[in-house]
């Protein structure tokens, strides 16, 4: 029961970590490797609102996903639009501005384990004997609901309606009409701000450190190389693979093993199905 519990609450987790990135390569092919730096930096602007300006929580959150959004439009607008199509180049950039991001706040002092944000809710609850605490409930509950929402949005809405068909096909989209920098813009602020959502729900489970941003990044990208890059369901699908895969680690050979099982997990898809579970590429391309 303990398995089955604490493996779908790490799933639900990664998921959060990866939807993000998943969102933005699967409507743009942009690997915003800036996508950790993004999450922990959310972290610490929630933590200086509540701290250092003393607002109300919820209005710290709301703040915090606006300003978070308004930085990944800012990244594509004026860095990444400038080499779009450059695979390597992408990356490179994506991940200089992570990294700039990161050893910024390392700096300026925000470094050490003092830095926390409270749960939602105190207390916990026996489930089958086993003490959950609410607020991993809570995370559950509205890790389900965002995967719904954007699933409603990207199907019954004209702007999410319009991503898909970036996702899908770009060309077809440009004869159109639709604006494909328009469009990059709007992925990467949704992206950003799905980071900013897991870290203000996942942060408070610990401490906010500026190494956080690595294993997030790490994370994302492992369950979205499994699950197929540019697939929203493969991404969900592997996030829960090896959201149970960790945790059966965990409980039978230590939880420094963890992390281990992601990087294999990547390793094993890249050699076996290089396109990942529901990956669209053909398989002649996967062939080394």
């Amino acid at each position: 029961m303990d398995i089955l519990i604490y493996g779908t609450i790490n799933s639900v987790v990664l998921a959060l970590y990866a939807l993000g990135f998943a969102l933005v390569y699967g409507i743009s092919r942009l690997p915003n490797f800036a996508h950790g730096a993004l999450y922990v930096l959310s972290g610490f602007i929630t933590w200086s609102l509540l701290n250092i300006l003393g607002l109300p929580y919820l209005p710290a959150i709301i703040l915090t996903m606006i300003i978070t959004a308004v930085i990944g439009a800012l990244i594509y607008q004026f860095v990444l639009i400038r080499i779009r199509g450059m695979e390597i180049s992408e990356i490179i950039a994506s991940y200089a501005i992570g990294l700039a991001i990161i050893e910024s706040l390392r700096y300026f002092g925000f470094r050490g384990m003092t830095y926390t944000l409270p749960a939602f809710v105190e207390g916990s609850i026996d489930i089958g004997d086993i003490p959950v605490d609410y607020h991993r409930l809570i995370i559950v509950g509205i890790g389900l609901v965002v995967v719904l929402l954007l699933w409603l949005f990207t199907h019954y809405t004209k702007i999410g309606l319009a991503l898909r068909g970036m996702a899908q096909d770009e060309r077809a989209a440009l004869m159109l009409g639709i604006d494909s920098d328009m469009m990059a813009i709007v992925a990467m602020a949704f992206g950003s701000m799905l980071a900013a959502l897991a870290a203000i729900l996942l942060l408070p489970l610990g401490n906010i450190v500026v190494e956080s941003g690595y294993n997030v990044l790490i994370l994302a990208i492992a369950v979205c190389i499994v699950g197929g890059l540019g697939s929203w369901v493969g991404s969900i699908f592997a996030a829960f693979l090896i959201g149970f895969a960790q945790i059966l680690t965990a409980v039978y050979l230590g939880s420094h093993y963890q992390m281990v099982v992601a990087l294999l997990a990547i390793i094993i898809t890249l050699i076996v199905k290089p396109s990942g579970l529901f990956g669209q590429q053909k398989e002649l391309e996967e062939r080394v």
